[in-house]
């Protein structure tokens, strides 16, 4: 008789079907054959976790089960079939339960191809019908475009192009899955993998989930105040520059910056007083006339 399955998957009896899905892929990623070649008990802890998962991942099984009609093989309690999920004929016949699939998780464990996902000989160690294999790519997108997403052709190493959807408040580094769009094998075709990559932008840095740029200000705007046009991903934005303001002073510009576990990061402006590209007499009196009558040196900031 097999062990109960909740005990076998480390879940409590009243667990929810999220919680026992994410218990068995766990286990299925720590015990599968491919990962563990050679490795018999393993490869026994995998069938048991399979059949467990069989069992009460399935939500009419395990009704029947926690009610006592089967038993933790499978079978109706009161008439003996053959065997059941545990069953030593059991094998890994199938690769697919409801809401989790082997192949995916496979793909996780190996890269795709180029290791695990990308083998071509229809059966992986085990006897396990494997998908094909993943391809892969990698695009650069504009800071604009991972801020409010769009849509860009991709092309792959075997000479395909495919249309992707770049998502709202994509970040660097992120992974597109088209799935179904890889390569064809026994267990159906694998997945293509869309790497982004976040160009370096002329106006915005990134720090973090900030941008932070620098807004030349002029100098009647830096010492009366006044309002400045400013860049922003999504278009220029009206700020208010305070009287007195000198270069490294920081405006705040709340919610345009990158995307981020918790919202958009801020934008945040570093004034930069600038003076005209043309000599102007008349600033130049002013200035000689400021230094002789009141001089004063400026202090280092902290």
């Amino acid at each position: 008789m097999a062990q109960d399955p909740y005990q076998e998957l480390g879940v409590a009896r009243g667990a929810s079907a999220e919680e026992i899905r994410k218990a068995f892929r766990k286990l299925a990623k720590r015990h599968h054959p491919d990962a563990n070649p050679g490795n018999k008990e393993s490869e026994e802890k995998f069938k048991r976790v399979s059949g467990a998962f069989d069992l009460i991942g399935d939500p009419d099984k395990r009704k029947k089960f926690d009610a006592g009609e089967i038993d933790a093989d499978g079978r109706e309690t009161m008439r003996g079939y053959g065997p059941g999920p545990f069953g030593q004929d059991q094998g890994f016949r199938s690769a697919q339960f409801e809401g989790v699939d082997l192949n995916d998780i496979l793909g996780e464990m190996f890269g795709g191809a180029g290791r695990g996902g990308g083998r071509r000989g229809g059966r992986g160690r085990g006897g396990f019908a494997s998908r094909g294999a993943n391809i892969q790519a990698r695009l650069e997108i504009d800071l604009e475009e991972a801020i409010v997403g769009g849509k860009r052709r991709v092309a792959f190493s075997d000479g395909r192009t495919l249309d992707v959807t770049i998502p709202k408040g994509a970040v660097d580094g992120q992974v597109l899955r088209l799935k179904g769009q890889g390569e064809p094998g026994p267990a159906g075709p694998g997945n293509a993998l869309i790497e982004l990559i976040l160009r370096p932008h002329p106006i915005f840095r990134r720090e973090g989930e900030q941008l932070v740029m620098d807004l030349p200000v002029s100098a009647p705007d830096a010492i009366l105040g006044g309002k400045v046009q400013a860049p922003t991903p999504e278009g220029p934005v009206s700020l208010n520059v305070p009287k007195g303001s000198n270069s490294g002073s920081t405006l705040r510009l709340k919610g345009r910056g990158l995307a981020g576990p918790h919202g958009r990061g801020d934008l945040l402006a570093r004034l930069v007083v600038t003076l005209p590209e043309a000599p102007d007499r008349e600033l130049e009196r002013f200035a000689e006339a400021w230094r002789r009558e009141r001089p004063y040196t400026p202090g280092r900031r902290a």
